[in-house]
């Protein structure tokens, strides 16, 4: 079957999705104008037609999280004997290799964009990800490369997880992947950037080493630039990818802001995931208002206060002279002082309301509208207090008079993040110190030189996620010598009806040339009747949906293990518990299924005329549940009325 760039089939010699045409009318000489409504019936016909869901089109790693969903709630099911569960593991993992990790940390933009929130509340799309991820490691399942190896080698600069993600896509095309890493361990923001009470080091472990597994080659503690040049990947690989992260923290922009305690978000949690960083000593302020600042305030408030250190313990010292805390000390500890502020306010904080009300539990004091304009030094040059001024709610008007200092020992700047291209000619980076790229991460002007993640601009774990699957697929056409093809209007994975018939072995067959290629289709088994993929161009909006026909179902919400005040010192337990099977299923069955027949029969009984009927068991697959006879139909559009989830739209019949 013929397929344009996007996996659709295309309406070529094959032409197997075509409009139904009845011979006895479509000869008659009457103006179009006149054709379309006639009393109570029109030449309309119902079109099966699929569009991408807002929560798939709002998700920067592109999942097809409304395939997945209907996976886990049974209506969507496997061929041959494969379990629904590692079935809805093969399919979250096309798209992103990290299901357990994502589950637990990423914001999920999806959720915001989710159409049930027009009924009552979002669907739980983030903890239905995290049971499918966990049930994966607890059952063992790998990833299988099925393709021929091509000869072809890309090295990867980074391992964190654009790099990791975009390794697992290349080694299913059959090219041979080596992953140059800096540190010691791979994960990148993953592992070092998180604290691991909110992703389990065991568990990002395991999804990593799945990847590995495939048979991806590593080079730890090699920093590329440094230890290797970029000449020699040149000359040793036939591609070579940028996948180094944003993992350098920003100074804090104001006079006296490079005093020696004060420190970068990043570098505060690298030296902490890394075990070095164990206590702190007396009031810490960071400033920021981010996801990475919440995590500095929570990571301080569990590692505790320490009096009288010696000046070798102090934060500082550990964090910039790669020392490490004596952990007899830590039986010491007692609760930290810990305030973040932001130039916002609370309510407009960019960090995640959920992390942000954890925070407040845990006894950190939140401050908006507050802005840092010195760093107050003593004659050692060390930092005593931080000076603010008091900002209007636009939060960039600063109200005059309004300055006051707050007394700290410790100031971590969580404002931003940059790129450490040492050793790397700069060429390669732009003004800012990022990398650019084309809509195909190509590195312009530098054939063979591709990018994704925060090196082309900090974001979300899985906006880089997101932009591995597609550089992959650039790099892919780069080896093959084939040119990059445009990326679609809304270029994430689809649902594709031919691949879905190709699995259960219902594939239309071969167009036979001699036949009539406008019409008899109706009966002809070379055609998907009256259907169009219109994935790659449109999101089904609310507005397409019939919403009455969904009752109020209350979202089925992940439990926490509450920290406080009173136990927050020295807790580094995980705080999430993950849904059970029955859970994820009930919280799955909510989806609504925009954009995609979920099998619920409206359309079947409220046809007056019985043109609507289910396909036959042996011929039906997901997306081909329901089929029109138009020798029936009179075009009264009650089906699409009644359709649920968009699927149904009218379309001309001749």
């Amino acid at each position: 079957m013929q397929k344009n760039p996007y996996g659709v089939p295309t309406r070529g010699e094959n032409h197997t999705f075509r409009l139904y045409t009845d011979d006895g009318d479509d000869q008659k000489n009457v103006p179009w104008s006149q054709k379309i409504f006639q009393e109570d019936t029109s030449h309309k016909c119902p079109t099966y037609i699929t569009q991408t869901p807002p929560c798939q089109g709002s998700c920067p790693s592109g999942h097809n999280i409304r395939g997945w969903l209907d996976i886990v709630r049974g209506m969507e099911k496997p061929s041959g004997d494969m379990s629904w569960q590692e079935y809805a593991f093969k399919s979250a993992t096309d798209s992103n290799p990290f299901p357990s990790i994502m589950g637990r940390v990423c914001p999920a933009p999806c959720e915001d964009g989710c159409n049930r929130n027009e009924v009552e509340d979002t669907v739980g799309i983030n903890a239905v990800e995290q049971f499918i991820g966990d049930n994966a490691k607890a059952e063992g399942y790998t990833f299988e490369i099925n393709a021929a190896d091509t000869g072809k080698k890309v090295a990867i600069i980074g391992g964190g997880p654009g790099g990791l993600a975009a390794a697992l896509k290349l080694r299913r095309q059959g090219h041979a992947v080596t992953v140059f890493e800096k540190y010691d361990q791979l994960g990148g923001m993953m592992m070092y950037g998180i604290p691991g009470y909110r992703v389990p080091r065991d568990i990002l472990a395991h999804e990593i080493d799945r990847i590995i597994a495939t048979g991806v080659e590593t080079r730890m503690n090699t920093k590329v630039g440094v230890d290797v040049t970029i000449e020699d990947l040149e000359k040793e690989f036939d591609s070579v990818l940028f996948a180094i992260g944003a993992m350098s923290g920003r100074t804090l922009p104001v006079e006296g802001g490079d005093a020696q305690n004060c420190v970068s978000g990043v570098a505060f949690l690298e030296a902490y995931n890394q075990g070095r960083l164990q206590h702190i000593t007396g009031k810490v302020i960071c400033i920021g208002g981010g996801d990475t600042s919440i995590d500095v305030v929570s990571v301080a408030r569990r590692l505790g206060n320490i009096d009288n250190a010696a000046d070798k313990d102090r934060p500082e010292r550990i964090i910039f002279n790669d020392t490490a805390h004596d952990v007899v000390d830590t039986s010491k500890r007692l609760g930290a002082d810990v305030l973040l502020t932001t130039r916002s306010t609370i309510e407009n904080m960019p960090a995640a309301q959920e992390e942000i009300d954890d925070a407040t539990r845990e006894g950190v004091d939140i401050q908006g509208q507050l802005s840092p304009v010195e760093v107050v030094t003593n004659a050692d040059g060390r930092a005593t207090a931080l000076r603010y001024v008091r900002l209007e709610e636009d939060g960039s008007t600063p109200i005059e008079g309004s300055e006051f200092d707050i007394e700290c020992e410790l100031i971590v700047s969580a404002i931003g993040q940059s790129v450490d291209g040492e050793g790397i000619d700069d060429s390669f980076f732009n003004d800012h110190g990022f990398i650019d790229a084309d809509k195909n991460y190509q590195i312009p002007n530098k054939p063979g030189f591709f990018v994704c993640g925060d090196v082309v601009r900090p974001h979300l774990l899985t906006t880089a996620i997101g932009q591995a699957s597609i550089v992959a697929e650039s790099i892919g056409d780069y080896l093959a010598g084939n040119n990059q093809h445009a990326r679609p209007k809304v270029d994430v994975n689809y649902f594709d009806l031919a691949e879905k018939l190709d699995e259960w072995d219902l594939s239309p067959t071969e167009y036979e040339k001699g036949g009539n290629p406008a019409s008899d289709t109706a009966t002809a088994d070379f055609a998907i009747h009256n259907y169009d993929d219109r994935a790659f161009a449109s999101i089904i909006p609310h507005t397409e949906l019939f919403l009455g026909h969904f009752d109020h179902e209350d979202r089925n919400q992940r439990s926490h293990k509450v920290v406080d005040v009173d136990n927050v010192l020295g807790n580094f337990d995980e705080r999430l518990v993950g849904y059970s099977e029955e859970e994820a299923q009930k919280e799955a069955d909510r989806c609504m299924s925009c954009g995609l027949c979920f099998e619920c029969d409206n359309c079947v009984m409220y046809c007056p005329q019985d043109a609507v009927f289910r396909v036959k068991k042996d011929q039906a697959t997901l997306g081909r549940y329901v089929d029109t006879d138009y020798s029936k139909c009179v075009g009264c559009h009650i089906c699409a009325d009644v359709c649920p989830t968009g699927y149904i739209q009218m379309g001309l019949g001749e």
